[in-house]
């Protein structure tokens, strides 16, 4: 996992509300555990005409939306069932935030542990941003600010182990690994005494 500190990108508007996790990466694609090659699948339904063809009407590909890295959403984004395939579609997308008023907290879990940083705001302000397609923002994950290009700015919260996992560029696993070898001398010391 690469370390997340500030995204700087255009945004993609998706004004559904809603959105499963279904949705996001359909239940067929499940059939693997690698995280390369889903991000061709993330909305898929919604994405490909029934011949496989894109949909030149679904914002992912309109041309405004390449190299976008902050999906705005609709409020109760990624509800629905547990599923990593999710976060780990969006990530291969391209996408390395999502906005939104009201976000499932098994998807926000699962984000967080993977890289993907999901961020709730207001829903007027998430309004505002929907009605924006394409407006630059710049999240800087450090001060948990999203800035607009005005510099005017909005907090949002985010837990601190999460930031310092998203800041450090790794997972739960990694974070204890990473501190090892305080670990086994705490152990050690705990058999002594």
């Amino acid at each position: 996992m690469n370390p997340v500190r500030t995204i700087e990108s255009a945004t993609i508007c998706l004004p559904t509300a809603n959105i499963d996790t279904d949705q996001i990466i359909p239940a067929r694609f499940l059939t693997t555990t690698e995280r390369s090659g889903l991000g061709r699948h993330a909305f898929h339904d919604w994405r490909y005409d029934e011949d496989g063809t894109p949909n030149p009407e679904f914002v992912l590909n309109q041309p405004a939306s390449r190299g976008a890295q902050i999906l705005v959403s609709g409020p109760n984004f990624a509800c629905g069932s547990s599923r990593e395939h999710a976060p780990w579609a969006l990530l291969d997308a391209g996408i390395r935030a999502v906005i939104s008023s009201e976000i499932a907290d098994i998807f926000r879990n699962n984000a967080l542990k993977n890289g993907l940083l999901p961020i709730v705001l207001p829903q007027s302000v998430v309004d505002t941003l929907l009605a924006q397609q394409g407006i630059r923002l710049q999240i800087d994950v450090a001060k948990r600010r999203v800035y607009w290009p005005s510099g005017d700015h909005l907090e949002f919260a985010l837990e601190p182990f999460a930031q310092t996992c998203l800041l450090e560029g790794v997972d739960e696993l990694g974070y204890l690994l990473k501190h090892a070898a305080a670990i086994q001398r705490y152990e050690e010391l705990a058999h002594v005494a």
